[in-house]
């Protein structure tokens, strides 16, 4: 039996953690057990998503398993695409110069303000009455 060579990463992004499975095909994408177009429904999501592949000019050279958990839809965007370039970095070193370049490598560390007491948000307050 032949062993199937393939590399893991993990990417992060607001609440949103997305674990990547990545391995030499011809471009399959499976995100929680369902096909990346049905996932994500938006071409900007996407395109956002596989950019370190089209950056390499990798696109349809590897078939990818993708869990996502918590945040929204544009959270585990962030942290698929984020995934997707520590997976290739794994596999090989070179890449790192390119993709860190175009800050994709890098975590975004935004997160959601906490709510203030005596206001009606992070920073949202009650409308002021003078009279």
């Amino acid at each position: 039996m032949k062993k199937i060579e393939e590399v893991t990463a993990t990417g992060r992004r607001k609440r949103a953690v997305a674990a990547v499975r990545l391995r030499r095909g011809s471009g399959k994408v499976d995100v929680n057990g369902r096909p990346l177009e049905v996932y994500f429904p938006l071409d900007l999501q996407r395109k956002d998503l596989l950019l370190p592949l089209e950056t390499l000019g990798l696109v349809g050279r590897y078939d990818m398993i993708i869990r996502a958990r918590g945040g929204g839809l544009e959270g585990q965007t962030g942290a698929v695409r984020l995934g997707i370039a520590r997976a290739l970095v794994k596999e090989d070193d070179k890449r790192r110069g390119d993709l860190k370049a175009l800050g994709l490598l890098t975590r975004d560390a935004r997160r959601r303000e906490r709510k203030k007491y005596g206001k009606k948000g992070a920073r949202k307050s009650f409308q002021y009455s003078k009279r």
